[in-house]
């Protein structure tokens, strides 16, 4: 039903989505050190999300008898510039998960793996968001990040966030 190829591209996108949750959880802390718990807040939920979508693609190899490949993840950054540069860096890295993913999804369409291609549109869609969701937060951070009384403001917004099941 999915091809060695496909199963290989997904694995490696279960990899990717560890990682990710690794870089945001590497953020989060970012902000927890300066006492910026509602940022912390958003950026440990997005690790959390992240693990959600690696479960889901191992889910989905295990359904249509895949081989399941765990790889190594790599060390996160752990330094950053700045409030906004991890923004920024957070929306590069979604973009770099949109391309991964529509990767996946050129190969599975050009073989024809029709079962793949529909349990990646959820993927897109949350993508979409993903990035919609990101450049809207570089842009307010760019607004805030010199401003103490909008950065609390802020803060106290990103402080709301609550993990949902997909």
């Amino acid at each position: 039903m999915i091809s060695t190829k496909i199963a290989s591209l997904v694995n490696d996108q279960i990899t990717n989505e560890q990682y990710a949750a690794q870089y945001y959880l590497s953020m989060s802390a970012w902000f927890s050190a300066r006492d910026l718990d509602g940022i912390a807040n958003y950026f440990r939920i997005q690790s959390k999300e992240e693990l959600m979508h690696a479960d889901k693609m191992f889910d989905y190899l295990n359904d249509v008898g895949a081989e399941i490949k765990i790889g190594a993840i790599e060390q996160p950054p752990h330094q950053f510039e700045d409030a906004t540069d991890i923004f920024v860096k957070a929306l590069e890295h979604e973009k770099i998960v949109t391309r991964s993913i529509f990767n996946i999804l050129k190969n599975a369409n050009d073989e024809g793996d029709f079962a793949t291609v529909s349990f990646l549109q959820w993927f897109v869609t949350e993508q979409v968001e993903e990035e919609a969701n990101a450049s809207q937060l570089v842009t307010k951070i760019k607004m805030v990040s010199e401003n103490p009384s909008a950065l609390y403001l802020f803060d106290q917004e990103l402080a709301q966030r609550v993990l949902l099941a997909p």
